[in-house]
């Protein structure tokens, strides 16, 4: 359990690393590539086999007559082979087997940066959603005042029983309002909590704030500097890598000749009354040159020419997935201009509707303007208030996918922001 008053957003990023199942069953299958890596010598190592026994030989007697069993001879037998099996693509192998630890290493990177990305959305959604919770707390306490203020003014006369009906409506909607706001945020929190692998009875705060900033980014510029580097592309140009090195590897399994060298030794002796001693030594090499493959039709032949299809179609994927990064790239930017005009309105929105509000909570006070009419503009101005959160958040969100899509720190564009 996590003792801390606060838990700070790279505390959530580092535990949510260090907690997560699938990144710990991601790392013992990188650890399986790393030493298979490591030890691509196996490729050529011969296979080595040893034996030996031991039994009666009753060969030159009877079983059953003759004092069969006395008679029979001791003997024992051992045996020893070393067998090598060469063939060209055994390079071809290696670079397999390089290949594949590169593959989930990179695809361990990968799925650190996404529950990254994750734990980054859902921080400050919390921090968003806690913000939310202390505007309808504001709003529950002026709605609060204005019905004592309502009552007050019924007790004297400048109220009517109407008024003060709507007004006890409106407090309990806001008190609704507040009841629900709160069990979304716990609800929510508790998730949250439980995906960095923290208790949720520890009594944790998040401690940050959703503070967004106009992000100037030029989508050719970023396709330039970062989209060779997205995890799907390199992905993709491993697979390619691999189909040719796998087509390299059957090429020469297919037509080369292949070699085979067996060495082996078997020692035996015999104990009875003519005692005797074998060490006969067998070595053996084989050369086998396939025909089949240089025939048009056959079946090997037909085995080549789809590995050559089987790559033309991953690079035709290829292009397929620069072009899709390519407009997601322009179309996050996009969407990031779009989103920050929004956010200038929507600020504007809300001065306007606390400008509003405060004129007419005086112009309440003295009577020339009625209950229902302030009501209305207090929740013109949560409403403001909630749209001005909403659209920040999704601005954050954008800003989050656009660094996802071009592999790069989100804080990269605050920096670059800041240095403007």
């Amino acid at each position: 359990m996590l003792h801390a008053e606060v838990l700070t957003l790279d505390q959530a990023v580092a535990r949510a690393l260090s907690t997560s199942i699938n990144l710990q069953k991601g790392a013992l299958d990188l650890s399986t590539a790393a030493y298979a890596a490591r030890h691509t010598w196996s490729e050529f190592f011969p296979t080595i086999s040893a034996g030996a026994n031991i039994g009666y030989n009753s060969s030159s007697t009877n079983l059953f007559s003759n004092s069969g069993i006395a008679k029979a001879t001791p003997t024992y037998n051992s045996s020893a082979s070393v067998s090598l099996q060469l063939n060209a693509g055994i390079p071809s192998a290696i670079k397999l087997i390089q290949l594949a630890y590169q593959q989930q290493l990179l695809t361990f990177d990968d799925a650190k940066r996404q529950l990254t990305i994750q734990v980054t959305k859902t921080f400050y959604s919390l921090i968003a959603e806690k913000d939310h919770v202390a505007n309808v707390e504001e709003t529950l306490t002026l709605t609060r005042r204005q019905y004592d203020r309502i009552r007050t003014g019924f007790q004297t006369g400048l109220s009517s029983q109407l008024d003060v009906r709507q007004s006890e409506l409106s407090v309990r909607q806001a008190e609704l309002d507040l009841s629900s706001a709160q069990a979304s945020y716990s609800s929510n929190m508790r998730s949250f909590l439980t995906l960095v692998g923290v208790d949720y009875d520890s009594g944790l705060e998040l401690q940050g704030t959703l503070t967004v900033v106009p992000v100037q980014a030029d989508p050719e510029q970023l396709i330039r500097d970062h989209l060779s580097e997205r995890p799907d592309i390199r992905l993709q140009r491993q697979t390619i890598e691999r189909l040719i090195a796998t087509k390299q590897q059957n090429d020469w399994k297919t037509y080369a000749p292949s070699i085979s060298l067996s060495w082996g030794l078997q020692t035996g002796a015999s104990f009875g009354s003519d005692p005797s001693f074998r060490d006969p030594l067998g070595m053996s090499l084989s050369v086998t040159i396939p025909i089949n493959p240089w025939i048009p039709g056959t079946k090997d032949y037909q085995n080549v020419q789809s590995t050559n299809t089987n790559i033309e179609k991953a690079r035709l994927d290829l292009k397929n997935t620069e072009d899709q990064a390519k407009a997601q790239i322009r179309s996050l930017t996009e969407n990031l201009r779009n989103l920050w005009n929004a956010i200038e309105i929507a600020r504007l929105q809300v001065q306007i509707a606390e400008e509003t509000y405060t004129m007419r909570e005086r112009a309440f006070r003295v009577g020339a303007v009625e209950s229902l009419t302030l009501e209305n503009t207090r929740q013109a101005r949560a409403n403001a208030e909630y749209q001005l959160l909403t659209r920040e958040l999704s601005y954050w969100n954008t800003m989050l996918d656009l660094a996802a899509a071009v592999n790069i720190d989100w804080r990269a564009f605050m920096e670059n922001e800041e240095n403007r």
